[in-house]
């Protein structure tokens, strides 16, 4: 991580280009050989055009081998420059195939070994954008824009000491147009201002990309309650603010561009001028003549190479804007690792003085000094207003995040000394909001043990109260989800609590599953979840209170911190925050759905 936070913009992007050294300086050997090799047509049809102006009074005495050996020597280099091109490219391309294909492993292994919060903090979008965009953008360089580069400053190299060989004179008014043409170009994104246009056309791109993936999932709400895209503001306000921004910007480059570019193919217009000035001194007039000639053909071939260079400086500005992006996200560390990972001595969740905040300090806590514990076999049902912290203080049990101060303990040990990969083998979750990748539902079932055997997947089904609904879908366990069938959400939640059943982890954490469902469902789901819970340590975010009378320990967290806990009896003799709660709750308005905000 050292190396890519010491180096930005192009230096950057070049480290990344050579990755594969041996391919890219193949590809730039290659590229910059036939860079060369197609000016030889050029000279070649000068010294053609000479000789036959020396014999053009009487043809016998012109040298035919000379000629048509410059001839081959014209069709053999102009094909030579093809095969060249094609050669580089090849090498380029598979240099960037192969850099690609690395960098989005390390990119995908990088993101997957990130803390929760980090995921929860970085849209969708933007990661996704960073992912394909992005990286997908550093492969059309290292396989086109590369050998371009390599090809673009070689050229008018190449050229202007041609034009200067021949005649020193008429290179100089060669160069001027050049110059003033870049001249032009230096003034109109001079200053920063090119810099400035790539970061916030690249964040442009980023909040685009977020209201779109943010719309996508919305689009049902916005179809049931009859909107449009202009219903759904952000994306609609994005997409015009993205529109008059680029807009705006491209007509600021109006007059400059066009100057550069009429000034780059005028060339010619520069060199006539100058011959005019010259031919009262030519001592050889048809010589000079001939020069005129070969200056006025040879200066229509710059525009091309000055053309790319243009096009590939911006191209790669954009590139290396995007590469930064991707830097800054490689450069955010994984949580530490334990060097002698340790194993829990039963499976009772402590917290001891916990503390967490989600930004850096300590300021605006979200969790202050909270201090329980969940006892091994027993049910502790974590209430409290929305946004108080209970969803929060689940996800430190997994170590989504880890604490600010305290810890967090399983069976005695540190949860922080233990490998990830233990510490998620013995907690599972079961969300309200249900995720299932677009596979069978047997493979979807199986995610929780990937060496469950088909019986072992009925088996959990069964369990679950999932096997009824599965057998009915047009293909059974094989049926795709999202594919060849859309499941319910109770069947949602059924299937991922047979998940978690075959997983078999002693912990659980459960974001009460049957909240949102229907009668029916509800009671399936229950009837799942208590074969789930079976002599498991259990942690419930209780959202309707009715569910947690007979938990065996309740703790109401408030403002991040632990205000009561007991039995639901005992808190209501207590009369604090909790009967209060239960009171608002039997009165109709249930407190704790109230809010949409908060950490929930």
């Amino acid at each position: 991580m050292e190396q890519k936070e010491s180096k930005k913009g192009m230096a950057r992007l070049m480290e990344l280009a050579f990755t594969k050294k041996g391919l890219t300086f193949a590809a730039s050997a290659l590229s910059l050989i036939s860079t060369a090799v197609s000016f030889v047509p050029y000279a070649a049809i000068y010294f053609i055009v000479k000789e036959l102006l020396l014999n053009i009074n009487d043809l016998s005495g012109m040298d035919a081998s000379y000629v048509v050996g410059l001839g081959w020597l014209a069709g053999g280099s102009a094909m030579g420059c093809v095969v060249l091109n094609y050669a580089a490219l090849m090498c380029s391309h598979v240099a960037a195939f192969e850099t690609i294909y690395a960098l989005k492993l390390d990119f995908a292994r990088h993101l997957a070994a990130l803390p929760m919060g980090f995921h929860t903090q970085n849209s969708t979008g933007k990661l996704r954008k960073t992912s394909d965009k992005n990286i997908e953008e550093l492969e059309g360089f290292i396989a086109h824009q590369l050998p371009d580069i390599v090809g673009s400053f070689a050229a008018p190299v190449i050229a202007l000491a041609m034009l200067f060989v021949f005649d020193w004179r008429f290179g100089l008014a060669s160069l001027v147009p050049i110059i003033l043409a870049y001249g032009v170009q230096a003034a109109a994104v001079g200053g920063g201002k090119s810099a400035y246009f790539i970061k916030k056309y690249q964040t442009s791109l980023e909040e685009m990309n977020n209201a779109a993936v943010e719309y996508v999932r919305g689009v049902s709400v916005v179809k049931a309650f009859n909107g449009t895209i202009f219903s759904f503001r952000r994306f609609y306000s994005t997409i015009k603010a993205y529109g008059e921004f680029v807009t705006g910007y491209t007509k600021t480059f109006r007059v400059p561009y066009a100057l550069f570019v009429t000034v780059i193919n005028s060339v010619y217009l520069f060199i006539v001028p100058a011959a005019v000035l010259l031919s009262g001194s030519a001592e050889n007039y048809p010589d000079f003549a001939l020069t005129v000639i070969f200056y006025i053909i040879f200066s229509l071939s710059l525009t091309m190479p000055f053309m790319k260079i243009l096009y590939v400086s911006q191209k790669g500005g954009q590139i290396a804007d995007g590469v930064e992006r991707m830097d800054k996200i490689f450069a955010v560390q994984p949580l530490p690792i334990a060097k002698n990972p340790k194993t829990a001595d039963g499976f009772t969740v402590e917290f001891d003085d916990v503390s967490f905040s989600y930004g850096d300090g300590k300021e605006n806590l979200t969790i202050s000094n909270a201090s329980f514990t969940a006892e091994q076999g027993r049910i502790t049902a974590l209430v409290g207003p929305s946004g108080g912290g209970k969803s929060t203080l689940a996800s430190l049990i997994p170590r989504f995040y880890d604490p600010s101060g305290g810890n967090v303990k399983i069976g005695g040990a540190d949860i922080r000394d233990m490998s990830e990969e233990y510490l998620m083998s013995i907690v599972s979750f079961v969300f309200q909001d249900v995720f299932l990748f677009k596979q069978t539902v047997a493979e979807n079932i199986a995610a929780g043990n990937k060496n469950a055997s088909r019986e072992d997947i009925i088996k959990a089904a069964r369990a679950a109260q999932a096997h009824e609904f599965i057998e009915k879908l047009p293909n059974g366990y094989d049926t795709v989800i999202g594919k060849d069938n859309r499941l319910s959400g109770g069947e949602k939640q059924r299937v991922a609590i047979a998940r978690a059943i075959l997983k078999n982890a002693p912990i659980i954490v459960l974001d009460e599953a049957t909240a949102f469902a229907d009668p029916e469902n509800e009671q399936k789901i229950q009837t799942a979840l208590n074969e789930l819970m079976k002599d498991k340590t259990v942690i419930i975010i209780a959202h309707r209170l009715s569910t947690v009378v007979n938990a065996d320990k309740i703790v109401v967290i408030a403002d991040g911190r632990v205000s009561e806990r007991g039995k639901h009896g005992e808190l209501l003799k207590n009369g604090g925050a909790y009967k209060n709660l239960w009171e608002k709750y039997n009165g109709g308005a249930d407190p704790i759905k109230t809010e949409n905000g908060g950490n929930e």
